[in-house]
């Protein structure tokens, strides 16, 4: 696989600048914060699966069940606290004897023991989600570009960067955000494989290789958004596959077993907390619209602004009908760029888990952003042009002042 030249022209620039103010926002937030029991939790747990595993009673850890989601958001909020501590104490061996700092102290207890000696430690837990997030923004601006070009690309990404359902994941400990980030990776790099299929086959495995990965983080993180993943590459890959359909089995089979054996490895390779994964519930999920509605209508800000307040997504739901409208009456706009994203959405947003608490919902939207994105980058292009520009710049503005507003509300 050739990777394409890097070149940094105004579009990257620009996106990098998009980009940018979504990482400010996400800065702000953390550092009006205050450390919760949630931090200190997933921070605790996270040291222990890298600093000490302890299997108890067919856990991985001390911590239980883990709220029965996946270890990779316990994984990420710990790394970093680990790291450091291992820094400081590897600083004070230099020491002579009589000087060292950390003898005996509490830099080796819990998180919440240590809290006065690990330096900036809300920074520490919270900024892996944010820089996750930012990742995500980077990846569903050039997937949306590719597939249509600036304008569509900006459109997703400026979208995505001021919602403050993202922005709110984003600042928090959770896997949601990491489910969302390998998601959306997955999907589309099954449709990379499928593509690259229909050229020679040493072009197939380095694809295949990240197809792999995808899934297995994803599954880490959340194993029914996996599960969602693993679906949605199965039919786009049959779609997309064509003369070689009937490699795709074959791929999807491998992928599947090196995605078990990647978090195999985030359990520490022991197979009674590893078996957790088939018997805890994790991907047990019903249909309702709740998590719809909580979009449409954030109830959190009731109390704080008003019924005003309960509409931060307004401009992206104008944007979403105008998109379904156009998406139905308009043939130019149902192709497959288009269609895949709606189709993952529509199988996303009704999800409710059973045994868990996640938010599957989260997880669609990068994809109803593309799919916004691609369905008004193809109006742009009619004698429209002028009237969607106005409404695309509307838009994005009136998003980005309701996020912006929304920003000392999330900090609580």
């Amino acid at each position: 696989m050739t990777f394409p030249r890097i070149q940094i022209g105004r579009p990257q620039r620009l996106a990098a600048l998009l980009l940018l103010a979504f990482f400010a926002e996400c800065l702000w937030v953390v550092g009006h914060q205050q450390l919760s029991t949630a931090d200190y939790r997933f921070a605790g747990c996270g040291r222990e699966m890298w600093e000490r595993p302890s299997p108890l009673a067919g856990y991985f850890t001390t911590c239980g069940n883990l709220n029965g989601d996946g270890t990779f958001a316990y994984r990420v909020a710990g790394l970093p606290l680990t790291l450091e501590r291992v820094g400081l104490l590897a600083a004070d061996h230099l020491r002579a004897p009589a000087s060292r700092l950390y003898a005996g102290s509490s830099l080796n207890g819990s998180t919440w023991e240590a809290r006065h000696e690990l330096a900036s430690v809300i920074y520490l837990i919270h900024m892996p989600f944010v820089l996750f997030a930012v990742w995500l923004g980077g990846g569903l601006w050039w997937v949306a570009r590719r597939l249509f070009g600036n304008e569509g690309g900006f459109l997703a990404l400026g979208l995505y960067c001021f919602c403050p359902a993202v922005v709110r994941m984003a600042v928090t400990p959770n896997n949601d955000v990491l489910a969302m980030w390998g998601l959306y990776g997955l999907v589309y790099a099954a449709m990379g494989v499928a593509h690259a299929m229909q050229g020679p086959r040493r072009k197939w495995r380095p694809r295949i290789a990240l197809l792999t990965v995808a899934l297995g983080l994803t599954a880490a993180a959340h194993l029914l958004a996996a599960m969602a993943g693993f679906a949605a590459a199965l039919v786009f890959m049959l779609y997309l596959a064509e003369r070689r359909r009937s490699y795709v089995l074959q791929i999807l089979i491998f992928s599947a077993a090196g995605a078990v054996a990647i978090v195999f490895a985030f359990y520490g390779f022991h197979l009674a907390a590893f078996s957790y994964v088939f018997t805890g519930g994790a991907a047990r999920f019903w249909f309702s619209l709740a998590g719809v509605r909580s979009f449409i209508v954030d109830r959190s800000f009731i109390v704080d602004r008003g019924f005003a307040g309960t509409m931060l997504n307004f401009p992206i739901l104008v944007a979403t009908s105008v998109a379904a409208a156009l998406y139905l009456g308009v043939r130019r706009s149902r192709y497959f760029g288009n269609t895949a994203p709606l189709l993952v959405v529509l199988a996303l947003a009704p999800l409710v888990t059973t045994q868990t608490v996640t938010a599957p919902w989260l997880w669609a939207l990068p994809f109803l952003f593309t799919f916004i994105g691609g369905v008004f980058a193809d109006a742009l292009e009619t004698r429209y042009r002028k009237l969607f520009l106005v409404l695309t710049g509307t838009v994005l503005a009136a998003q980005a002042m309701e996020c912006l507003g929304a920003l000392p509300l999330i900090a609580r």
